[in-house]
């Protein structure tokens, strides 16, 4: 099995950093309001979920564990989907 290298998913957390960053920078610039604003916040925390899935996968290499991956993966996504209802509830 082949294992991601760090400098890899080094490469896709700073990406994943740089749409949160812009996403995060569009929110607070005041040009967004309503669903478009709902649509930002769901955005960030889709890619702060996707950073989580990286480096679980990538730096604790839970590629080896697959049971643990989908423990990982499903209490990430179920915490996720929690975060989410909340914002959007808020």
């Amino acid at each position: 099995m082949r294992h991601p290298s760090p400098t890899r998913a080094w490469a896709t957390l700073i990406a994943l950093s740089a749409g949160s960053t812009a996403l995060a920078v569009a929110v607070t610039g005041g040009g967004l309001a309503g669903a478009p604003l709902a649509a930002a916040g769901a955005a960030i925390l889709t890619l702060a979920w996707a950073k989580a899935r990286t480096i679980l996968n990538a730096y604790l290499r839970l590629e080896e564990a697959p049971a643990f991956r989908r423990g990982f993966g499903l209490t990430l996504a179920l915490y996720a989907a929690l975060l989410l209802g909340l914002y959007l509830a808020g």
